[in-house]
């Protein structure tokens, strides 16, 4: 025999049952008679979506930086001239031109899972895949072990380029890749593989890889060529010399 509830929870049961019976009519109202349960949104549908405007994007402003490259070589004025050789120079440094020498290879891959597919029981799902903060760490690592140039998958990133992560999904200007990320810097191979070792945020994901064999492998390059950066530059602010 169960006790009886006190008077006020029966209340209380009747008012959250009015409460949600309104809010599921605003949602209905609102998904215009559509039955609301029934609607889902695919977000891999979205993703690929809004990759592809980035792309056309990409290739509509390609087309107009070479439109403006021809017109200013048709120019031929000093002024110009100075211009076309101020960025010339400084388009090494800026990371817009192709880069070769010796270098590391970072790769990061989920946990593997069984032949079903599936994540071992038990387990948070969260602690079997590379995160955000996990690409982060290795990226700050290697600028800070002196790397002179980098790409991440395959697009050359900048100091100021960001790295997001949506689910397991890497999002990289504009772009999506899944598991493995591979981050490839050139540079001191030791000094950046000290400055791995050292990094707090690497050296968790090294915990997880141990626990659940998440995929980690450093791999020094003799000699790896690195393409320029071509995307948009949006550099809001900056001083010279650090003042």
């Amino acid at each position: 025999m169960t006790a009886r509830r006190p008077l006020r929870w029966r209340v209380g049961a009747v008012a959250a049952c009015l409460v949600a019976g309104l809010l599921l009519g605003v949602a209905r109202a609102s998904a215009g008679g559509e039955d609301v349960g029934t609607r889902s949104v695919d977000l891999s549908v979205v993703v690929r979506d809004a990759q592809q405007r980035v792309l056309d994007a990409d290739a509509r402003a390609a087309d107009l930086q070479a439109k403006v490259g021809q017109a200013a070589e048709r120019d031929v004025s000093p002024q110009v001239d100075q211009a076309l050789a101020q960025v010339d120079a400084l388009a090494p440094a800026a990371g817009l031109v192709p880069v070769v020498g010796p270098g590391i290879r970072v790769s990061m891959s989920d946990a593997p899972r069984d032949s079903d597919g599936n994540y071992p029981a038990g387990v948070d799902p969260d602690d079997l895949v590379i995160h955000q903060q996990d690409v982060q760490a290795a990226v700050n690592a290697l600028w800070a072990g002196g790397a002179e140039a980098m790409m991440i998958m395959d697009q050359r990133v900048l100091t100021t380029s960001a790295v997001r992560c949506i689910g397991n999904t890497l999002l990289l200007q504009g772009r999506t890749y899944s598991p493995p990320f591979v981050i490839t810097a050139i540079g001191d191979a030791t000094a950046m593989s000290a400055a791995l070792d050292r990094e707090p945020g690497v050296r968790l994901l090294l915990q997880y890889v141990a626990k659940y064999r998440l995929g980690y492998e450093v791999t020094r390059l003799d000699e790896v060529e690195l393409p320029g950066y071509d995307g948009a530059i949006r550099m809001k602010s900056a001083t010279e010399g650090g003042r």
